[in-house]
């Protein structure tokens, strides 16, 4: 069979459009028309205020701690269950992470966890909670701790991109959120993120910072440290044609997800749990109960690619001293990487393409 791949870009056809607007009227620097546009429309479908298109989501991650005023010794609470990126600009700031365990509703920070965390850390200069693979925090309790403590939110927006909670979308709870675009989630830019916030002030901030912290002045003049971080206009122009398809993206994604939550049901296979006051964007479809590692090698050889769930950080050489808080005898994060894995979720992917994937899982299983 041909190979299936876990997430792949895929093409709308509408991003041409741009693009070759940005040709034709040779706009090809980090900066011009569709950096602007595709800001202005996804704060429209956001309904924020205010963005700034990067280089990367962790550009935007590194900025907005920049923003904040985190450095040297500050403590951040950062989400375990997550990609390393989330976590690597604490450290670029050489500030200290502190990672905060899951809980098995959303798979992502959890809450009793974070509560315990706040009270050992209580001068914490900033909470990062994650939306994993798609599906929202519980928002609710993480923003109620984090206004008790009076510690601003990080909210890393970065797979969950037209997902809600409680009917708001993610990426506007936090005082900054960030946004990813890179080719693997649900819409790209190539390779790209963003920074969007209600507080004009702080995008005002990471603009300046972006490109190289250039003084207002009639020559180069730099009181502090910047950095090349912004988004060029052809990687926006994808962005925006990308963006004209994101709620069918979300559609195809859930479709995936139900086929095969409906091909394990019976089984002592299960699917990552979406619960039904958050609306999800099925980013990527996981499943728990597998012994990953065989699973995974067995799906490569046959040509369809899966991936282990994020090694949590307190598992990683690189911040394995680092403390760790949870509140279960044994964390939720040790056990989900134990037993977890990633399915193709490309909306390319046929149904008798995932009918397979859901046979061959089941039979080695079995």
């Amino acid at each position: 069979m041909k190979k299936i791949p876990l997430s792949t870009p895929t093409m709308c056809g509408a991003e041409l459009k741009y693009i070759h607007e940005a040709f034709d009227t040779n706009w090809i620097a980090p900066l011009g028309p569709n950096v602007t546009g595709f800001e202005n429309e996804i704060c429209k479908y956001l309904k924020i205020s205010n963005a700034a298109a990067l280089s990367s989501g962790t550009a935007a991650l590194h900025l907005a701690l920049r923003i904040l005023g985190i450095g040297e010794g500050d403590v951040v609470l950062c989400q375990s269950l997550t990609f390393a990126a989330t976590c690597n600009p604490i450290l670029y700031e050489k500030a200290t992470p502190v990672f905060i365990d899951s809980e098995k509703d959303t798979w992502n920070m959890c809450p009793d966890a974070l509560e315990k965390a706040l009270k050992k850390y209580p001068k914490a200069k900033a909470v990062i909670p994650v939306h994993l693979y798609g599906t929202p925090a519980k928002m609710d309790e993480i923003s109620e701790l984090c206004k008790n403590f009076n510690v601003p939110i990080i909210e890393d927006a970065a797979e969950s991109l037209g997902a809600a909670y409680k009917g708001k979308q993610t990426g506007t709870f936090g005082e900054m959120a960030v946004l990813s675009f890179n080719g693997n989630k649900i819409i790209t830019t190539s390779g790209g993120g963003m920074l969007v916030s209600e507080n004009e002030a702080y995008i005002k901030k990471a603009l300046f910072l972006s490109t190289q912290a250039r003084d207002a002045a009639p020559f180069y003049q730099h009181s502090e440290l910047g950095f090349n971080y912004r988004l060029s206009n052809i990687c926006a122009g994808i962005g925006r044609g990308q963006l004209t398809v994101l709620d069918d993206r979300v559609r195809q994604k859930k479709r995936i997800y139900e086929m095969y939550e409906a091909g394990f049901d019976g089984s002592f296979i299960k699917m990552n749990p979406v619960p039904n006051y958050v609306s999800a964007n099925y980013w990527l479809s996981c499943i728990t109960g597998v012994e990953p590692v065989n699973l995974y090698n067995h799906l490569m050889s046959m040509g369809i690619e899966a991936r282990p769930l994020w090694k949590p950080m307190n598992l990683q050489p690189l911040y394995e001293n680092y403390d760790f808080v949870f509140v279960q005898k044994k964390p939720v994060v040790n056990e989900l990487f134990e037993t977890g894995l990633c399915l193709p979720s490309d909306v390319k992917m046929t149904t008798e393409e995932q009918k397979s994937v859901i046979d061959i899982i089941k039979l080695f299983c079995s």
